[in-house]
């Protein structure tokens, strides 16, 4: 899947689109990457003389891909857009740096009702960077 299947997938976009192409995907797992490139905004200010990369954007990164999985789960006629609900055990290992790539896995657990639990993780050169567990639902933006 590349960046055009990813943007008929969810909707988020630039500046704040941290998935760039998905490697694998099945009903219960993906795999994705994000590039860092040393121009993201954020590496200006998070921090100049060190930049890295704010842990909340990782999982939001894992967030991302994780919404990519969550798409085949829903009606085309859908209006919702996926929220995360609730954020458990997010734990961060190492710092992400620019020109960095980040591999992003996330992976639905269960299933209940309007609810999918899930979890994922972003590594880096194979080494983890940062786990969570999460929660999501469908939202219709106009009721949000």
């Amino acid at each position: 899947m590349n960046n055009t299947d990813i943007l008929a997938t969810i909707p988020h976009r630039e500046p704040f689109l941290f998935v760039d192409r998905v490697l694998e995907l099945d009903e219960k797992k993906i795999r994705a990457e994000k590039d860092l490139s040393p121009d993201l905004d954020f590496f200006k200010g998070h921090y100049p003389d060190f930049p890295i990369m704010p842990g909340a954007l990782t999982c939001e990164s894992i967030f991302q891909a994780g919404a990519i999985l969550l798409a085949q789960y829903v009606e085309s006629n859908s209006s919702g857009v996926p929220a995360v609900t609730r954020i458990r055990d997010a734990k961060f290992k190492k710092m992400v740096r620019p020109g960095d790539t980040l591999l992003l896995e996330a992976e639905l657990e269960e299933r209940i009702g309007p609810a999918f639990y899930m979890k994922g993780r972003a590594t880096v050169g194979g080494k983890l960077v940062a786990s969570v567990s999460f929660t999501c639902a469908m939202v219709d933006p106009q009721g949000a």
